[in-house]
């Protein structure tokens, strides 16, 4: 009856859903004992955990109160934004509420009253914990969806950025890229970077809200369109490098280049009826808890997984202290369909169990840590195993842990990035205004000149005025009558205006005269 009753509670369990569960106890000749596989926690709606923050200060509207238009009415500017006001505020929290009377809620920046001014608007949300992606990211625009916007991604909280999407209305002009769509990509290039105008141009539709950031569609490649054949995806998941951690996150944002226009170019006479607005932002995804968790919960306000296999950390990331006998390892999907736990083994083993991949070949016990630890790690390699990079090396994707070039220089651009260390992508630190792997290009709206720096001019948001033409975005060139960065000034103002124009006019009749005479001269002869 006990062999019975433990079968069918196996069996029950193995049911609830792949990967569901982390251990379930089974019969055996020698009675009930646990058998562990990988698992991982369910998907949530992560924007009931995502903090979120809203730069440049002062972006956000209704301090001072501000009146605003729309586009689908640009002359009827009867709305107003009041910070002071509950009902006429949007502050950001908006963006993450409920809704619940069904009202919609949003928040919104300031006009773009200040127009040539780029109107600028970082969104960062972080959660500190390692999430993966399950499903799309949705952000849903009142009032017109960016022209021009960037979703970026940080796998360490936020200290390094490295782009997820481009999105333009003309993706050639405002990022140098040809515009592509997911379901254009294959199985080797899944993970490639890439600039849509899907979400950007102007249709004149309230019901044209929602940018995406398309997951399901990368998961079709391998599991088809419904999406029916994971265990394909979950062997992708397993076999093809880069493929997990692209999914993987512990911060996203939005970068807000350029507002909803309603046509192809800016109305000057009429700013209000240009501004971002946000309603709601959707993150579908689980807590990365390297296939050691199947639940996770919120401890001290932050995320958590609860961790078995005898792993510990926010992201079951290391062994127990007392099950060090062997290197931490994630567990793994495969074989099908319960994956391999890898559960971590009590420690008191001998030194010959450390494993160094071929990076060292001395071992060294270090009494009061209870560990064994490699020593003098070669090939650019460190850590107890030899299984990190050293600061300035990222990890090749493409290597084995025990291949010699599994370690790669990171070739931090020198002028371009803060330091010479990069993340576990290749990605280096960049310094403002530079972008890229290896900080080696600029970011829109900059220009290369030993170092990224802001341009000064373009011919779209930073016009040369008055005439005036830009120079390689590093400067106007001004008609003889206007000066300024921009040629906004005239060059000559008050009293002494009419005589300097007179002897400006005076020396150009002058040089008129000299080269019709020189011309006189020469037909003479």
């Amino acid at each position: 009856m006990l062999r019975q009753l433990l079968f069918l509670l196996h069996f029950i369990a193995l049911t609830l859903g792949q990967y569901d569960i982390c251990k379930s106890l089974v019969s055996t000749d020698d009675g009930p004992i646990w058998e562990f596989y990988a698992c991982q926690p369910k998907p949530m709606p992560m924007k009931e955990y995502m903090k979120i923050k809203v730069d440049p200060p002062g972006i956000t509207c209704g301090d001072p109160p501000e009146r605003f238009c729309t586009l689908e009415n640009p002359y009827l500017c009867s709305d107003e934004c009041d910070a002071s006001n509950p009902d006429l505020a949007h502050p950001p929290q908006l963006m993450q509420d409920r809704e619940r009377s069904g009202l919609i809620t949003y928040w919104q920046t300031i006009t773009w009253r200040r127009y040539p001014e780029p109107l600028l608007a970082n969104i960062s949300l972080s959660w500190n914990k390692s999430l993966e992606l399950t499903d799309d990211i949705q952000i849903t625009f009142e009032y017109g969806r960016p022209t021009i916007m960037v979703l970026d991604k940080s796998m360490d909280n936020g200290r390094t950025w490295q782009p997820y999407q481009f999105y333009a209305d003309d993706c050639m002009d405002a990022f140098g890229m040809p515009p592509r769509k997911v379901q254009e990509l294959t199985a080797t290039n899944v993970t490639r970077v890439i600039c849509t105008e899907q979400y950007s141009r102007w249709v004149g539709s309230k019901n044209d809200k929602t940018v995406r950031f398309e997951v399901r569609a990368r998961f079709a490649i391998f599991a088809g369109p419904r999406l029916l054949n994971m265990d394909n995806l979950y062997t992708r998941m397993e076999s093809m490098k880069g493929l997990r951690d692209f999914f993987t996150f512990t911060n996203l944002r939005l970068r807000l280049l350029r507002p909803a226009l309603g046509g192809t170019y800016v109305q000057r006479e009429n700013l209000r009826k240009y501004f971002y607005a946000i309603s709601n932002i959707e993150v579908p995804a689980r807590c990365k808890c390297n296939l050691h968790a199947a639940q996770c919960t919120v401890r001290e306000g932050n995320l958590q997984c609860e961790c078995e296999h005898n792993t510990t950390g926010q992201d079951c990331g290391r062994c127990k202290r007392s099950f060090r006998a062997k290197s931490w390892r994630p567990g793994s999907y495969l074989p099908m369909p319960n994956g391999s736990p890898n559960t971590c083994v009590a420690a008191g083993s001998t030194l010959g169990n450390c494993e160094c991949y071929g990076h060292s070949n001395r071992c060294s016990y270090i009494d009061f840590l209870n560990i064994v630890t490699c020593v003098s790690c070669k090939h650019n390699t460190r850590g107890q195993n030899c299984q990190h990079c050293r600061l300035g090396y990222y990890r090749n994707a493409s290597a084995e842990l025990d291949d010699e070039s599994v370690c790669i220089e990171c070739n931090c651009n020198q002028i371009g990035s803060i330091h010479d260390r990069c993340n576990e992508t290749g990605y280096c630190e960049c310094k403002e205004g530079s972008t890229g792997q290896r900080c080696e290009d600029c970011l829109p709206g900059y220009y290369w000149k030993q170092g990224c720096f802001p341009n000064v001019c373009d011919e779209e948001l930073l016009l040369c005025q008055n005439g005036g033409t830009c120079y390689e975005n590093q400067k106007c060139l001004c008609p003889p009558d206007f000066k300024g960065v921009l040629c906004q000034q005239p060059r000559c103002e008050g009293e002494d205006c009419d005589d300097a124009c007179t002897s400006r006019l005076a020396a150009t009749t002058l040089l008129l005269c000299l080269l019709a005479h020189q011309l006189a001269t020469l037909t003479a002869y």
